[in-house]
């Protein structure tokens, strides 16, 4: 049975306390990441039922600080699925209540890993992305996985050819 990004999405909020913050008043990235893993996590394990590990964390970009006081909105959907993997698209937002404005803060891919009762790996529900964004995310996590692949020495890049496509002239 296949499951839309939407069955899944999550939106969590929190908002950014003293002790979440570094000397500048910003929201630290480390606890940025943890909330984000949180997020993500829940995302994946609602789109398969079952219980989630964290495979890989990439692409994590930091574009705006969030200050102290300020709300972080952390977005995570479904952007493609795999066998027993999923790769969760995060968009992280910062919300300035006193100015009243909305801004982003960074972006990420997080892949987890579907387990059964035994710990063992299992296989999930496919994806069918409906709008030209998530369609847009379901294409590129191809080449997003290959890259991990390559880079955790997993798969020959001779063998990567998503990625080959993109730079290799025919």
């Amino acid at each position: 049975m296949q499951k839309t990004p939407k069955d899944s999405k999550i939106i969590m909020t929190e908002i950014v306390l003293p002790n979440d913050t570094n000397v500048f008043g910003n929201l630290m990235g480390g606890r940025l990441m943890y909330w984000m893993d949180i997020a993500a996590a829940l995302c994946a394990g609602k789109h398969c039922n079952s219980p989630v590990v964290t495979a890989s964390v990439d692409n994590i970009s930091f574009e705006n600080p969030i200050r102290l006081g300020n709300a972080v909105h952390i977005h995570a959907s479904m952007s493609r699925v795999f066998t027993t993997s999923m790769e969760v698209h995060l968009n992280v937002w910062g919300e300035d209540f006193i100015n009243q404005q909305k801004y982003k803060s960074n972006e990420a891919y997080y892949t987890f890993v579907a387990l059964d009762m035994a710990r063992k790996p299992k296989t999930v529900p496919g994806l069918l992305p409906e709008t030209e964004e998530e369609l847009k995310l379901f294409e590129g996590a191809l080449r997003r996985r290959q890259l991990r692949l390559v880079l955790g020495g997993k798969m020959k890049a001779a063998d990567a050819k998503e990625l080959r496509a993109l730079f290799i002239e025919k």
